[in-house]
C-alpha cells in the first residue's frame, strides 16, 4: 500500500516541462480513444450553430418595440394603408359565413404524447413548431420521434406525436414567423372569433386517409363544419386551405360523400349543403417538382447550394455529421410528401422535347441606363434561347444532356439493372437509407438513363426508394383517369388527384385558386453523382450548372419558371383555368371556378417585415389584397363580385397547350 502511495506521489511531482508533456499525451490519448466526433456531437454542433443564430436574431427581434410609433414609420415609408380588416369594417362588412382553415405541410404544430426515455420531460411539448428547442438539445432523439414506422407509415412502437389543436396550431410557425395569424387578426376586425373560425389541424406527416384511421381527423372536420352551419343559422362555410392542405381538402370532399366504412357517409349532397366556397391558397393541385428532388436527394435549391458550399456540415463522414442522411431517413417515412409528386405525367408536365411553358423568358436584370429600347436581334436571341429550355425533363444528369435533342441522348434503361448490396449497411448504422441497398451498379444505372420526365420519374422513385413508394402507392395515385365512372376510382388513393376524381355535385359552390406570381420557382434539375463515400447520398443537384446570359432560367443547377417560389403556375392554376372550367368530366355539376393571381412585390424596407404585397408561398398569407378577397367572400361576396379572374401570368396560354380530354 505504501509503495502504491509513493508511486502515486511520485507521479504527481512532475517538473513543469514534464507536466506539459503529460497533458499533451493525455489529450492525444483521449482523442485517439474517441477516434472522431460522434454523430450526436456533429449534429449538435451543426444544428446548435443554426439555432444560436436563430436565437440571436430572435433576441434582437424581441428587444425591439412591439411596434414603432406610427408617425416614425410613416416618416420613413409614407402613409400606411389600413389593414384589410379595418378597411372593410369601415365599409360596413361584418362576419357572416363561418370559416375553416386547413394548414399545409410542416406549418402545423406537433406535440409529444408518448415517447422513449430520451424524450423524458417532453410530455405535450412541441417537437415541431414553436422554438424547436429540442432539435438542437437532443437531435437524434428528435429525429427518432419525428420519424414514422417505415413499413406502416404510422406511429413507431412507444411513440405518439399528435397535432396541436385550436387556432394556435398554425397561427405562427415559430416566434415572429406568422402563417395564419395575420388573416385571423383581420377576420377578427369584422367580428370573427373562435366560435366561427376553426383550424382543421391534422398530422401532416401521415397519409390523408390515415389521419382518419389513426386520429379520426376527417370525422372531426365533418362534425365541426356541421356544427358551425347549424349554429350560424344555416350559413354555409368558407374553406381556406393552404399548400398541401389544398390536396387534403380535395381528399376530404370525396371522403365525406363516400359511404362508410371507407368514407364519411355524408351523401352526394353534403358539400352542396355545407360549403359556400373553397378558397385555395398556393395549391399544388398537380404536384411540385420540388417534391421529386426532396425524395430523390433530400434537396431543394437552397439545400443544394449549402451542400455544395459546406458539404462537411451536411454529410461529411470524417466528422460524422451526416445531416442530410438523417433528414432523408426521417422524411422518407412521411407518406404525405408523396401526395405532391407531379401528377398527370408527360401529358401535363411535358416530355423530352416539349413542355406547356415552352418559350417562357426568365427575367434578366435591367440595364443600368434603364433603356427601354431593345434591338430586334436581341429579341430574336432571347426568344430562341427561351425555347431551348426543356422543362419536361424534370431531372437531367449533366447540363449538356438537359439541352440535347432526345435523338442525341444515349440512354441505358435502369429498370432491370441489378442492385448490389453495399457494405455500407454495416458501417452507416443509424444513417442507413435505401440507397445503401442499391450498390454501385444500381447507382450507375440511374445516372446512365440520363433524363427523367414526370412519367419516368415515378419509375425512378420506385427503383431508388421501394419501401417509400410501396407505402405511397397504397395511398396516392398520379395518373389521368380514362373513365371516371370506373369503380376503381371509388378508392381513397385517387381522391387527392384532381385528374382521377370528380368534384362534388355542388353547382352553387365556388372554387378559387389564389397564388403568387413573379418569383422564380423550381421546375427542373441538373444532377450529378456525389463524390462522397459509402454513407453519402449518391446523387446531388449540380450547383455549378449555370445558364448565364444564354439561358438565364438555369441557376445553380435548377431551371426556374414563374410561380410562388414553391408551386409552379401550371400546378396552381391549370385545374381552375381549364380542367374544371365549365362543365367537364372532372366537374360534372359545373362548379364556378376563379383564378386570383397576386403579383409579387417584395417589402420596400425592414419596417415592412415580410411585406403586404408578397406573392411568396407562405408570405402571401400576409398579402393585403388576398386577405381582402377572402374577407369579402366570407362576408357574403361571390367570385363575380370580386370581378372574376385576376391574371398576370401566361397560365391561359400554357393550359391550352395541354391536350387533355375534358
Amino acid at each position: 500500500m505504501s509503495i502504491l502511495r509513493r508511486r502515486k506521489g511520485t507521479e504527481n511531482k512532475k517538473t513543469e516541462p514534464e507536466y506539459e508533456e503529460f497533458k499533451e499525451k493525455k489529450s492525444l490519448r483521449k482523442l485517439k480513444g474517441r477516434g472522431r466526433w460522434s454523430c450526436v456531437d456533429g449534429c449538435c454542433w451543426f444544428v446548435g450553430c443554426i439555432c444560436c443564430i436563430w436565437w440571436l436574431l430572435l433576441f434582437l427581434y424581441n428587444a425591439m418595440p412591439a411596434s414603432f410609433p406610427q408617425y416614425v414609420t410613416e416618416a420613413i415609408t409614407g402613409p400606411l394603408p389600413d389593414p384589410p380588416g379595418v378597411k372593410l369594417a369601415k365599409e360596413g362588412l361584418r362576419a357572416k359565413h363561418p370559416v375553416v382553415f386547413v394548414p399545409g405541410i410542416v406549418t402545423g404544430g406537433l406535440e409529444l404524447w408518448e415517447g422513449h426515455q430520451c424524450a423524458e420531460g417532453l410530455f405535450r411539448k412541441r417537437l415541431w413548431g414553436g422554438t424547436f428547442g429540442e432539435l438542437y438539445k437532443r437531435p437524434l432523439c428528435w429525429v427518432e420521434h419525428m420519424s414514422l414506422d417505415n413499413e406502416t407509415g404510422l406511429d413507431p412502437s412507444g411513440i405518439r406525436i399528435r397535432p396541436v389543436s385550436g387556432l394556435v396550431a398554425a397561427d405562427y410557425f415559430a416566434p415572429g414567423y406568422f402563417v395564419w395569424a395575420v388573416l385571423i387578426a383581420n377576420l377578427a376586425r369584422i367580428g370573427y372569433e373562435e366560435k366561427n373560425m376553426y383550424m382543421a389541424a391534422y398530422d401532416w406527416r401521415i397519409s390523408f386517409q390515415n389521419t382518419e384511421v389513426r386520429d379520426q381527423t376527417l370525422s372531426r372536420i365533418k362534425s365541426n363544419i356541421e356544427l358551425m352551419v347549424a349554429s350560424s343559422g344555416g350559413k354555409k362555410v368558407v374553406i381556406i386551405p393552404h399548400s398541401m392542405g389544398v390536396l387534403y381538402f380535395l381528399h376530404f370532399m370525396k371522403w365525406v360523400e363516400a359511404p362508410a366504412p371507407m368514407g364519411g357517409g355524408g351523401g352526394s349532397d353534403w358539400c352542396a349543403k355545407h360549403l359556400k366556397a373553397v378558397m385555395n391558397i398556393g395549391g399544388p393541385f398537380l404536384g411540385v417538382p420540388k417534391a421529386v428532388s426532396g425524395l430523390f436527394s433530400a434537396e431543394a435549391k437552397d439545400i443544394a447550394a449549402a451542400r455544395s458550399m459546406a458539404p462537411s456540415f451536411l454529410e461529411n463522414e470524417m466528422f460524422n455529421f451526416q445531416t442530410l442522411q438523417h433528414v432523408m431517413r426521417m422524411t422518407r417515412t412521411w407518406d404525405s410528401t408523396m401526395s405532391m409528386i407531379p401528377k398527370g405525367g408527360d401529358t401535363i408536365w411535358g416530355g423530352l422535347d416539349w413542355s406547356p411553358e415552352e418559350g417562357h423568358e426568365c427575367n434578366e436584370k435591367k440595364p443600368k441606363n434603364n433603356s427601354t429600347q431593345t434591338s430586334e436581334s436581341d429579341r430574336t436571341r432571347k426568344s430562341a434561347n427561351a425555347t431551348r429550355v426543356k422543362y419536361g425533363r424534370l431531372i437531367s444528369f449533366g447540363k449538356h444532356v438537359a439541352n440535347l435533342h432526345s435523338s442525341e441522348i444515349e440512354r441505358i434503361d435502369f429498370r432491370d439493372a441489378l442492385k448490389g448490396k453495399s457494405h455500407a449497411n454495416s458501417t452507416c448504422r443509424d444513417v442507413w437509407t435505401e440507397y445503401h441497398d442499391m450498390g454501385i451498379g444500381g447507382v450507375k444505372a440511374v445516372a446512365d438513363y440520363k433524363v427523367y420526365t414526370a412519367g419516368s420519374v415515378l419509375d425512378l422513385l420506385h427503383f431508388v426508394a421501394p419501401k417509400l413508394m410501396k407505402r405511397g402507392s397504397a395511398h396516392f395515385s398520379y395518373g389521368i383517369a380514362d373513365d371516371l365512372d370506373d369503380k376503381k376510382y371509388e378508392h381513397y388513393k385517387y381522391w387527392s388527384n384532381p385528374l382521377e376524381t370528380k368534384l362534388p355535385n355542388a353547382p352553387g359552390m365556388e372554387i378559387f385558386s389564389m397564388y403568387g406570381v413573379g418569383i422564380p420557382t423550381e421546375r427542373a434539375y441538373v444532377y450529378k453523382l456525389s463524390p462522397g463515400g459509402d454513407c453519402y447520398i449518391p446523387f446531388q443537384i449540380d450547383t455549378s450548372a449555370e445558364g448565364g446570359s444564354e439561358s438565364p432560367c438555369l441557376k445553380g443547377g435548377v431551371f426556374h419558371i414563374d410561380g410562388d417560389e414553391t408551386v409552379p403556375i401550371l400546378s396552381a392554376g391549370y385545374m381552375c383555368v381549364k380542367g374544371w372550367r365549365g362543365k367537364t368530366r372532372f366537374n360534372p355539376s359545373g362548379i364556378h371556378t376563379f383564378i386570383r393571381e397576386y403579383n409579387h412585390a417584395p417589402p420596400a424596407n425592414l419596417l415592412e417585415g415580410r411585406g403586404t404585397q408578397s406573392g411568396a408561398h407562405v408570405d402571401i398569407m400576409g398579402n393585403f389584397a388576398l386577405i381582402e378577397d377572402i374577407i369579402r367572400v366570407a362576408a357574403g361576396a361571390t367570385g363575380e363580385d370580386l370581378r372574376g379572374d385576376q391574371v398576370y401570368s401566361g397560365i391561359f396560354k400554357w393550359s391550352e397547350r395541354i391536350k387533355l380530354k375534358l
